[in-house]
């Protein structure tokens, strides 16, 4: 099973389709709330080069924003 983690802040659509996208397919996941979370916050931009949410990170690799597309990819979801 891949190692999801989901950087995200309270106000997000995107992170919660995100997050809804997850529920509907199994895929467990880690949330960080970088409104609140500071050590999180360094971590996504370290990792991602950004500062908006959502920041998805799946078995390593870096997805920016809410792609379902590159999310089914690297999930192997169809």
């Amino acid at each position: 099973m891949a190692t999801v983690k989901i950087f995200t802040t309270p106000t997000c659509t995107y992170c919660r389709m995100a997050k809804d996208f997850f529920q509907k397919n199994n895929i467990q996941y880690e949330e960080k709330n970088v409104a609140i979370d500071a050590a999180a916050r360094d971590e996504m931009i370290t990792k991602s080069g950004q500062l908006g949410v959502p920041v998805i990170e799946v078995d390593g690799k870096i997805v920016i924003g809410y792609d379902q597309g590159k999310l089914r990819e690297l999930l192997a979801i169809k």
